[in-house]
């Protein structure tokens, strides 16, 4: 337009002005406006040349750059200038209008000869396998909640990365997917970074000085008296240690040595051992959990963990800390910000039962996306424990009876002879769990969750002495907790040993008293038990010792033959199912059971196990092995799973 205009006053001039002569005059002026014509072409030359330069440069992919990203574990990222002067001005905004109409060009192109994608970058000059990468990356942003979900179980089915291209995602993906990764068998632990790095220390401090200040720094408010004590005996334990330490000396007090007794670590070890047991039972309250994370007890748990490797007690109980914090949503980026993400993804590859099943809570009670219900301390899943594809469409429960627990209840039958005090001390020596191996095989479709709570045979070994709970109040305490798990939403079966079967009569007659449990009785379809002592048992007549004679637990008092409550648990029950009609199968001893080294008992006889509907099967066992099988095929199994297939097949079939 500039030329044009020249021109046109050039022309004015020559047509206005007195003539000169002809021939000079005009060749003057043609020469004056080639000079301008030929400038300004020059000039605008000059100026695109530069700019398609500088535009092919930026979208041009360095492939050194490249070659050093396969080597990092970091992401490149453009600095954008924060001075204003440069975001204003005529040559700047043509330059975002040239570019702007470049990309656009470049985009289409792109569209034509390539496969189209629908992504806002353009893939020019990027490898077909990193455009899968990104646009994984960004389904798994989707506002639909089915494409993000794809997207997870793409990249967890994915093992030809690079561990750069790994290491891209973990840096990129947000909360969601990288929980979702966590929950995915086939995950890469490639796909998790390193937790951060830990806090130091305080000086002239240590890990269990620091962990009893924690416990210190807790309310002491809403405890009930079994959290007030072991809050006490540990801080108690905790400063005799560290003034023992500190002069050279080691020393238990007061209360702490029963206690002490149950335990085979290094004494520093055990004083832990009672700081993780009083900040379990604070981490069920959930303003408490707010002060763990507030006061850096995630870190400090971390550290734990990582330096008692080869101690799994101490790292169950700090996994149980974990996943009662993970109960409370606000919580979930806090503990996925310090790293547990990581940690419990590994733990997911363990070949070690428990372990896994508590990783398996933690990720359970994070995941959100594809988990509604919560699961509370003591109440694992034996299966799914990743997710999948396959619908669940019924549930089993096992509920251990005395002195047993969720995982070493229900393991295969051991090899040699086996007796209580063994078997509370020794609880790492058994390799399965067959409700994990083979009935999940067997019936991939049901939900299969394992219950545990603390019983004694006497109140002299009691893990907490103010800890007198009755059946009554542990059904009801079960109950919640199993509701809170989603529990009576599908239809189910009940498997229980010894006083299991006890508390799953008394939940299910409680359930029926409150309207809002009414789901549990309808779902109900029927119930295993494993030597359950209906009308008492023998061994509150008996004891190892002494002082179990002197001083039975209550659960020990209420199994006796003469006890109020078990009769009228007994007449209640079974008239509630005859008439909702349960499908029933109980199992029983033949065999006595060896109670210590002298004494020699026959636990549940016939009589007892006798519920008054149902098959009675009596088994050539004792009492502590009617409950484990010896191998796939023995007749315990064949048995338990004909009957869990037989009353669920319309379930199972729909």
């Amino acid at each position: 337009m500039s030329l044009a205009a020249y021109c046109v006053i050039c022309c004015r001039r020559i047509g206005t002005s007195t003539p000169p002569p002809k021939r000079d005059t005009y060749w003057r002026e043609i020469r004056n406006i080639i000079k301008f014509t030929g400038s300004l072409l020059l000039g605008g030359s000059l100026f695109l040349t530069y700019e398609v330069l500088a535009l092919k440069k930026s979208l041009t992919l360095d492939t050194q750059v490249v070659e050093r990203e396969k080597m990092k574990s970091y992401i490149y990222l453009h600095t954008v200038s924060l001075d204003n002067r440069e975001n204003h001005g005529i040559v700047y905004q043509a330059r975002k209008e040239l570019h702007k109409a470049v990309r656009k060009v470049l985009t289409t192109s792109a569209k034509i000869l390539r496969n189209p994608f629908a992504t806002p970058f353009s893939t020019v000059d990027i490898e077909d396998h990193e455009c899968a990468l990104w646009l994984l990356l960004r389904k798994s942003r989707s506002g639909d909640k089915i494409e993000r979900l794809e997207a997870v179980q793409e990249m967890s089915e994915t093992h030809q990365w690079h561990d750069y291209q790994y290491r891209i995602i973990a840096q990129a993906c947000d909360p969601r997917v990288l929980i979702g990764l966590a929950r995915s068998k086939e995950s890469d632990l490639r796909f998790f970074l390193p937790p951060p790095p830990l806090p130091s220390l305080k000086e002239d401090s240590s890990i269990e000085e620091e962990l009893r200040q924690l416990l210190a720094s807790l309310p002491q408010t809403e405890l009930d008296e079994c959290t007030q004590y072991f809050t006490s005996l540990a801080l108690n334990e905790s400063s005799q240690s560290l003034a023992a330490q500190k002069g050279g000396l080691w020393c238990f007090g007061g209360n702490g040595l029963p206690y002490a007794e149950s335990f085979g670590e290094v004494p520093s070890a055990t004083v832990e051992m009672f700081c993780l047991e009083a900040i379990v039972k604070h981490s069920e309250i959930s303003t408490h959990c707010d002060k763990i994370k507030a006061n850096g007890g995630l870190q400090l748990l971390q550290r734990l963990y990582q330096f008692h490797k080869d101690c799994p007690k101490v790292q169950r109980n700090i996994m149980r800390i974990i996943g009662n914090m993970a109960l409370n949503e606000h919580l979930h980026s806090a503990i996925v910000r310090s790293g547990w993400v990581s940690i419990v993804a590994e733990a997911m590859k363990s070949h070690h039962i428990m372990k896994v099943s508590h990783a398996a809570r933690i990720l359970a009670n994070l995941d959100r996306e594809t988990v509604q219900e919560k699961y509370q301390d003591g109440v694992y899943v034996l299966h799914p424990q990743h997710r999948t594809s396959q619908p669940i469409k019924a549930d089993v429960l096992f509920i251990h009876g005395l002195m047993g627990a969720a995982f070493k209840t229900w393991r295969q039958q051991d090899s040699e002879q086996v007796v209580i005090e063994k078997a509370l001390e020794d609880e790492d020596r058994y390799t399965t769990c067959w409700p994990k191996t083979w009935l999940a095989r067997d019936c991939p479709a049901l939900r299969i969750i394992s219950v545990e709570y603390d019983t004694t045979l006497s109140d002299w070994r009691a893990r907490c002495p103010m800890e007198r709970k009755s059946i009554a109040f542990r059904s009801n305490e079960l109950l919640r907790k199993l509701r809170a798990a989603g529990v009576g939403d599908r239809p189910m079966i009940w498997i229980s040993h010894s006083m299991g079967g006890l508390l799953v009569k008394k939940m299910l007659l409680e359930a029926s008293k409150k309207p809002e449990m009414s789901t549990v009785i309808n779902n109900t379809r029927g119930i295993i038990f494993y030597s359950v002592p209906h009308h008492g048992s023998h061994l509150a007549e008996y004891s190892v010792n002494i002082r179990y004679l002197l001083f039975p637990s209550l659960e020990v008092k209420e199994l006796s033959k003469d006890s109020p409550a078990l009769k009228a648990l007994q007449d209640d029950f079974l008239e509630f199912a005859k008439d909702k009609n349960f499908q029933v199968l109980s199992f029983v001893e033949t065999l006595p059971t060896y109670i210590g080294s002298m004494i020699k008992l026959h636990v549940v006889p016939v009589e007892s196990a006798d519920l008054g509907i149902g098959d009675l099967i009596p088994v050539d066992v004792n009492h502590l092995n009617i409950c484990k099988p010896k191998k796939k095929d023995a007749f315990l199994y064949q048995r338990t799973l004909r009957f869990i297939r037989e009353t669920l097949a319309k379930d199972l079939e729909n």
